[in-house]
This record gives structure tokens, sequence and C-alpha cells, in this order.
């Protein structure tokens, strides 16, 4: 009673913008309304894991079990506005709640079974710098809360920053952060099955890089989930 309260008095205060379509959000509901969520164009990928477009993407390249990504993204539709914000406009806690939301629709699905912990994909120490937290981390958070599945956030370092993968071409992606991944801490991620978490998949070549460091640790197997799936 009392947070319902107070919760109306700050939405009356601040009104809470859907990040979507900008609309106000009722106070129910926590960073995209009720109507964004159920248009939301979500990919479904979670119902076959393995064999779906974005799980193409690195069949014979990692050891990847599963793969999936919450909507399919395009860079100037009004959904692109989830990442957008997350990662341009200092909003933190929509990683966490996307997370949250997502990690809560395809858990029943078995998406999660087995996988030992989550590595968000490292922010380069300057890009760490300029925003101030990882959105990957952001993300990795709210799907801990819901699987309880622990976050690792120190296995593996970005060495560099090579700059945004965003006007890239696949081959240009690919050699852009071909070695920018370093091992740090084998014995936290060896003889384990590790879910690889990013903002937004397109290439593939991110992530596979990331497992590739990895997998340097021995016997690592590897599932991906990114909130937008980008078709390149």
């Amino acid at each position: 009673m009392t947070i319902s309260f107070w919760r109306r008095l700050l939405d009356l205060i601040a009104p809470r913008l859907c990040v979507v379509c900008g609309q106000r959000l009722s106070v129910t509901e926590e960073v995209i309304c009720s109507k964004c969520n159920f248009h939301l164009p979500r990919t479904g990928f979670h119902h076959n894991a393995y064999e779906n477009e974005m799980a193409r993407l690195f069949w014979a390249q990692i050891p990847i079990e599963r793969a999936t990504a919450f909507f399919y993204y395009e860079s100037h539709a009004e959904t692109a506005n989830i990442i957008y914000e997350l990662k341009y406009k200092n909003r933190p806690e929509i990683g966490t709640i996307i997370g949250r939301m997502f990690a809560k629709e395809i858990q029943p699905s078995g998406f999660f079974d087995g996988i030992d912990g989550i590595v968000p994909v490292p922010l380069a120490k300057k890009r760490l710098r300029q925003r101030g937290y990882n959105q990957s981390e952001e993300i990795a958070q709210g799907i801990s809360e819901i699987t309880g599945l622990p976050v690792i956030k120190n296995a593996v370092r970005r060495t560099v920053f090579e700059g945004s993968q965003t006007n890239k071409g696949r081959w240009e992606r690919n050699k852009n952060v071909e070695h920018v991944f370093e091992l740090t801490d084998s014995q936290v991620v060896s003889n384990k099955h590790l879910l690889i978490v990013d903002d937004v998949a397109t290439t593939g070549a991110t992530c596979i890089a990331c497992a590739k460091a990895l997998c340097q640790a021995g016997n690592v197997h590897i599932s991906v989930l990114s909130l937008g799936f980008a078709k390149s």
C-alpha cells in the first residue's frame, strides 16, 4: 500500500515514459509500455535454440550450444530506442529490467538448463570510463536475478577499444575484434557451460572473439544471448 502510494506520487511529479513510444507508463509498467511490449518484434529463437539464424552465425566457429535474442533490431525503428537509451543516455536500469523480462519469458523453454554462469561481453577500459557502466553487465544482472546464475565478470578482459562495430561490414567486424579479448582467469570458466551476453548481435563477431578467449580455459561450452538481433 505504501509502495503503491509513493510510486503513484512519484509518477505524478516525474512521469516515467515508455522507452519505445514515449508515452506515459502506468504504475505497473517498467521501461516499456504494454502496447509496445505486445508489438515488440520478438525473434522466438529460444524455441529452437540450436537451429536458428542467430545460432548459425556460430556454427563451426565456437562450441555453440544455444543462441537467442529478444527482438529483431533495426537501427531506425522505434524499438532501437531500447538499445540507444541503454548505451548512450546513461540508463543502465534498462538493461537490468529488460534482462529480467527476457529471462522470465524464455526460462520455461529450458534455455538456461545446464548453464553454469553468465559472462557479459567486457568493455575496454576507455569505453567503460566514458559510459560509466557496461551495458552487457546490466543485462546479465537482470538475467541472474531471475535464473540465479552467477555473473562472471573477470574471466576475460577486453585489451583494446577498436571503435564501434556499427558501420562495419561482416569482414571488417571480424577483423576489428579478432584479438581484443584475453583470458584472465581460466579456473573459474574451465569445464563450464557459459552464457555470453551482449546487447546486439549482428555478425556474431564480438561474441565469437570473446568465446574463443574463454575456450582457451579448456572444455568450455558456449551459449549466446543478446537483446537485439540485427540481420547483417
